[in-house]
């Protein structure tokens, strides 16, 4: 029904239930967009009023809510997780909080279940319906819309990051923050030649901080 609206900014709040709340202007009429929580940070650092915001309107027991994402490529993955059975509006943005587009994506294709069961909410059941159900579907959408995905050497070995998260969860980063760093660093050449677990959680917590 509404493909996208391209508005102001008037307030970006945190409702009761934890959830993100933009509220967009558009020809003097404010829209309440529930958006993911990564969109809402990029929105924090943009000095841009002027926002692209494409939309997915969802009727929940007569009430409707309207989500909000950066691309229609979020929204698109979005609107897949939502069509698997018992994936709900809420745990599917989660998913995308979690992950992110590029990370869900290919957890997904490649079936990495223990990864999709990091979002919290995902069991290894759910974790497995989505990757059984969407595997084929999101390997040939992704390859349409030209997302490329990290190849499978373009991360650290998995000892490395199993202690990079018990260590970083420990001094009490969350699972979504643990993931950005380790995926940030991973586009380091350099750094995936680097062995040391020491290192890269010296470097993991160094970019945390800086972000």
């Amino acid at each position: 029904m509404i493909n996208y609206l391209k508005g102001n900014s008037v307030e970006l709040i945190k409702n009761t239930n934890n959830r993100m709340i933009l509220i967009l202007e558009v020809n003097q009429v404010g829209y309440e967009i529930q958006i993911p929580s990564r969109f809402a940070r990029q929105l924090s650092q943009d000095e841009s009023e002027n926002l692209q915001i494409f939309t997915h309107l969802q009727i929940r027991e007569e009430q409707p809510i309207l989500y909000g994402f950066a691309t229609s490529s979020e929204r698109e993955l979005f609107r897949q997780l939502i069509s698997v059975s018992g994936i709900g509006a809420q745990l599917a943005i989660a998913l995308i909080d979690t992950l992110g587009l590029e990370e869900l994506i290919q957890a997904i294709v490649t079936g990495n279940i223990r990864k999709l069961s990091k979002t919290p909410g995902v069991g290894q059941k759910t974790a497995e319906r989505i990757a059984l159900e969407l595997k084929t579907k999101l390997s040939q959408w992704r390859q349409l819309v030209g997302i490329t995905l990290p190849s499978s050497s373009a991360i650290p070995s998995l000892e490395i990051i199993e202690d990079i998260e018990m260590t970083l969860l420990a001094l009490g980063y969350t699972n979504e923050e643990i993931n950005q760093a380790i995926y940030t660093l991973s586009q380091d050449n350099q750094m995936l030649k680097n062995t040391h677990t020491e290192e890269w959680i010296r470097e993991a917590i160094a970019w945390l901080s800086r972000n």
